[in-house]
């Protein structure tokens, strides 16, 4: 598929700047881009590609200024990331498939919508309800009473169990467990346990897309809750009787522990753990790799370190923590003259 610059600054609402004619059929990072193709200047310190990019178009933010003569047709738009996802949600090529597949197995008691697709061996429980349009790929399971709305897409190995409900328009990406056993024991006597039935179940609600190998364990009591918007990267753990707020971002290699409440519009980094039973309140920050022991009440706070603390005061001590050899040692001499 090919497009002018001028047709994709339509789209866009963009504004052309060079050649309305340039034509492009794919995409490519701007330092290693090749004739034909569009791409994009969201992150400055990627600038100097800019000026001698092979790239045919590319989109740049409305105020950003050249400094010198540039190689390529600029498309001006407000926010260059935002609009490359517009682009790529357009042209992207998604599989429209329906029907359902010999090799697949669905209960006579499930429900299925118009133009389902169940693909080989799946495996659709008693008592499921399916909504229209839903996409459900190779060697998916649904236990019984699973319910998932319209436009929903299962890409293959994803494990739906135990009264699982998932809203509409969302994406399990390959691999991701959703209604598994939470951890729950109950010790008994010396370093015995006993195993504390997990009852609930998972609620998803709309828009919210799930990575692969992220596991979300259903509650002990009531729900563990996915509200709408939300967006989980590849293996992440969500325990048992969680909440995560509406469109909060979390990425890979995250840990919430149960009971835990995230508020909404935070955004959490990698390898974050989060102890259970605690509040983090909406638009938090968390950075990568850090530690959450105690709840997080004032929003918009952004925290960074483990255990963590506000993110500024942490990084100020870490150039310390840096130097603490070197400022050692001076203390010695100090104490030693």
């Amino acid at each position: 598929m090919e497009f002018t610059a001028k047709q994709i600054a339509v789209f866009l609402d963009g504004v052309v700047e060079g050649d309305p004619e340039a034509r492009v059929n794919d995409v490519s990072r701007i330092e290693e881009s090749h004739p034909g193709t569009l791409s994009f200047l969201a992150n400055m310190k990627y600038q100097a590609h800019l000026y001698n990019t092979a790239a045919s178009v590319v989109l740049v933010r409305q105020d950003f200024v050249t400094s010198q003569p540039v190689p390529c047709t600029l498309i001006r738009v407000d926010d260059p990331y935002r609009a490359l996802a517009r682009l790529l949600t357009m042209i992207e090529k998604r599989p429209n498939r329906s029907g359902i597949e010999p090799m697949a197995f669905v209960h006579e008691e499930a429900r299925l919508g118009t133009g389902v697709y169940v693909g080989a061996f799946s495996y659709i429980s008693k008592g499921a309800c399916i909504g229209n349009n839903v996409k459900i790929f190779p060697q998916v399971y649904i236990s019984e009473e699973v319910t998932i709305g319209d436009d929903t897409w299962i890409y293959s190995g994803a494990r739906i169990h135990n009264s699982t409900v998932i809203g509409s328009n969302c994406i399990i990406h390959c691999g991701a467990i959703i209604g598994g056993d939470g951890f729950g024991f109950a010790p008994v006597s010396g370093s015995d346990f006993t195993k504390v039935p997990q009852t609930g179940n998972v609620v998803i609600e709309d828009n919210v897309e799930i990575g692969s190998n992220t596991t979300i364990d259903r509650a002990t009591i009531g729900s563990t809750i996915i509200r709408k918007g939300v967006k989980l990267d590849n293996l992440i753990q969500i325990a048992h009787n969680v909440e995560i707020g509406e469109n909060t971002v979390i990425a890979a290699q995250t840990g919430i522990s149960g009971s835990t409440k995230v508020g909404k519009n935070c955004m959490i980094g990698g390898q974050v753990g989060i102890i259970g039973h605690i509040t983090i309140a909406d638009q938090t920050r968390i950075a990568a790799q850090s530690g959450i022991g105690q709840s997080i009440r004032e929003p918009g706070t952004a925290v960074q370190g483990s255990p963590a603390f506000e993110v500024i005061p942490y990084q100020r001590s870490y150039v310390y923590f840096r130097k603490l050899p070197e400022i050692v040692d001076r203390l010695n001499r100090l104490e030693s003259d």
